[in-house]
């Protein structure tokens, strides 16, 4: 049994003293323990080394004690796993030296076994649990098939993916077929992280908000709730749409657990647009974090009233960023363990 399940028991929507919290990317940039790590291994190195990563997943928790961890990783292991080539480029970011631009290179994209060739994320989630010793639970993840599609065509970040969309949109078959094959390894994937001792998973799509609202239905909601069908009846599942409100309605009838909310849309809309019911995460701008403690404190005091402190999950609209003084990550997390009504 998880010792402090207050996560666990606002994703099941139950009456709790005070909301959980944890951050998206708390494992990581910001730390200077994380830090120290990075200049010894490179990127791959530390999701692929079970050691390595079970290390960082822990590192925000012992500093800070959030009240879940999420598993180091990245998304864009799937692709890897299904033989697209991906590279970490210092100061640059993801970089596929071979994109996907037509239905025949989609020949050479396989369908993996996960035990093979994601197995390394497996062992880390194993030597996680053993480090955490069952005080919080563990988050596992993944990127929405959209997301991962977006990199796959495009070849690297971007800041409106009109290739990925353009590719949606002239070769609409091939990008059907890609967006099932990165659904099915997805599905696999997530359901062998459970097996493996995660207590709950999120979908990650972080590229949701470039298509527009008709566009998501086809090219990217229909796989996610794909992922949410194959997986709420193994554990509680989170879908977070960056600039995705228009899908609120949608996500929050899907069957996952908790829908998260990024900073554009306030704790009202966010309420009146899922139908008030489900549980909803997020959303403090991640920029706001260099805002004074103080300021921080009172703001999430706040964020929480206007949530309300059941069926809510505090968290962030999107990842920290690296720049964040660790005192005003403090002050987010202990403003949550300090709320009373």
């Amino acid at each position: 049994m998880i010792k402090n399940d207050l996560f666990l028991r606002a994703l099941k929507g139950e009456t709790v003293d005070r909301p959980p919290v944890w951050m998206m990317r708390q494992a990581g940039r910001y730390l200077p323990e994380f830090m120290a790590l990075k200049e010894k291994y490179d990127f791959f190195t530390r999701c692929q080394t079970p050691e390595l990563a079970s290390e960082i997943t822990v590192q925000p928790i012992r500093r800070y004690g959030m009240d879940a961890a999420i598993l180091f990783s990245d998304i864009l292991v799937i692709p890897q796993a299904m033989d697209i080539e991906v590279q970490m480029k210092p100061n640059f970011g993801p970089y596929l030296p071979n994109p996907i631009h037509s239905a025949k290179d989609l020949e050479k994209v396989v369908v993996p076994d996960i035990q093979d060739s994601l197995g390394y994320v497996l062992d880390a989630i194993v030597q996680t649990k053993e480090k955490l010793e069952d005080e919080i639970p563990l988050i596992g993840f993944a990127g929405s098939p959209w997301t991962i599609l977006c990199y796959c065509v495009e070849g690297q970040g971007s800041k409106s993916f009109d290739k990925a969309r353009g590719f949606c949109f002239t070769q609409p078959e091939a990008a059907h077929q890609l967006l099932q094959k990165i659904t099915d390894t997805t599905i696999a994937y997530l359901k062998a992280k459970v097996k493996a001792g995660v207590n709950a998973v999120q979908v990650f799509d972080s590229w949701g908000g470039m298509l527009s609202p008709q566009d998501y239905q086809e090219f990217s909601w229909k796989y996610i709730q794909q992922i949410v069908d194959a997986l709420k009846d193994e554990a509680p599942v989170i879908v977070f749409g960056k600039g995705c409100w228009f899908a609120l309605r949608e996500m929050a009838q899907s069957g996952a657990s908790a829908v998260g909310v990024d900073w554009t849309c306030s704790p009202k809309n966010a309420r009146y647009l899922t139908g008030g019911n489900i549980t909803l995460q997020g959303n403090f701008d991640p920029a706001r974090l260099l805002s004074p403690p103080s300021e921080i404190k009172r703001m999430v005091t706040q964020m929480i009233r206007e949530f309300g402190k059941d069926k809510y999950v505090v968290n962030l609209g999107h990842g920290i960023l690296p720049h964040i003084p660790l005192e005003n990550a403090k002050a987010f997390i202990d403003a949550v363990k300090e709320y009373t009504e």
